[in-house]
């Protein structure tokens, strides 16, 4: 699959040095500017040299400039389109507010939507249906997603653990075999207590789905699968907050697609526990 320039800029952006994310933000921000001047007028604009933007285009998997430009001149409608939903105003009024909100979540979901690959969803539903145990694991804001995570799979016929406490998710871990399957998840991919527990799933030959908003994380390169969410931060609203909604549909992907391949194991099993809650509800 063929990444459009923006959803490059994106995943990677963590990952620049401070010039190259000079020369990102100015791309995204003047996109029909960029793929119509000349590698030396932007160079010039940025202060920086031309070499330094030549190696910013292969750094994107472009053989040169010109290739790059070719490939924005193709892209300009997806590139402009990242001006389309704009920031939150002091001067909007609630329901406007609101709206934006809606529209940076579509676009979050999109654009996550854009990075998926069947190859992956694959790969990674196969390693979760072949496991003997699938573990959730994450840490502070990343562990909400776990969780919802945990509660949808119960209702698998897959065999799923998950806690809420960061020790006993480190104990659970150390006990991983090359049998199960471990679920990483973590916004910035760097969270040292999730790599930590990465690394030692990873020592034990467990099989590692990880989900992270950064390609190039420490997390993301001990992934056996990686699925990347997009998210952009704003005022009030982190990237991680943003990041979540897509994490969450991700693992909704991989639990429908799951339930599929597995239709009636999962249908028995959700009718145990339906038939579980509805005595509760009766008594």
């Amino acid at each position: 699959m063929t990444l459009s320039i923006r959803l490059q800029i994106k995943t990677h952006y963590k990952d620049f040095s401070l010039k190259e994310q000079k020369i990102a933000d100015y791309i995204l921000k003047n996109p029909s500017k960029v793929s119509h001047s000349s590698i030396s007028d932007l160079s010039n604009t940025l202060g920086i040299a031309d070499s330094t933007f030549f190696q910013f285009t292969k750094k994107l998997g472009y053989n040169g400039f010109k290739d790059f430009k070719m490939s924005m001149l193709m892209q300009e409608n997806d590139l402009s389109a990242i001006s389309f939903h704009e920031n939150i105003q002091q001067s909007d009024n609630e329901l406007t507010m609101a709206q934006k909100v809606f529209d940076s979540n579509m676009s979050t979901l999109t654009d996550t939507r854009n990075l998926l690959t069947e190859e992956n969803l694959n790969q990674a539903v196969s390693m979760i249906d072949n496991a003997k145990r699938v573990y959730f694991f994450g840490v502070g804001g990343s562990e909400i997603v776990a969780t919802d995570a945990y509660h949808k799979f119960l209702r698998s016929p897959i065999a799923v653990y998950h806690s809420t406490d960061f020790h006993i998710q480190l104990m659970e871990a150390s006990l991983l075999t090359a049998d199960d399957c471990a679920i990483f998840i973590s916004h910035t991919g760097k969270s040292r207590e999730t790599i930590e527990m990465a690394q030692i799933a990873k020592e034990a030959g467990a099989k590692i789905i990880v989900l992270t908003s950064h390609a190039g994380s420490p997390l993301a390169k001990l992934g056996d699968v990686v699925f990347i969410s997009i998210s952009e931060e704003t005022e009030f609203r982190s990237e991680a907050l943003a990041s979540r909604i897509s994490q969450l549909s991700i693992m909704d992907a991989l639990y429908v697609i799951l339930m599929f391949i597995n239709r009636d194991a999962a249908q028995q099993s959700i009718k145990k526990i339906r038939r579980s809650i509805s005595k509760i509800k009766e008594s």
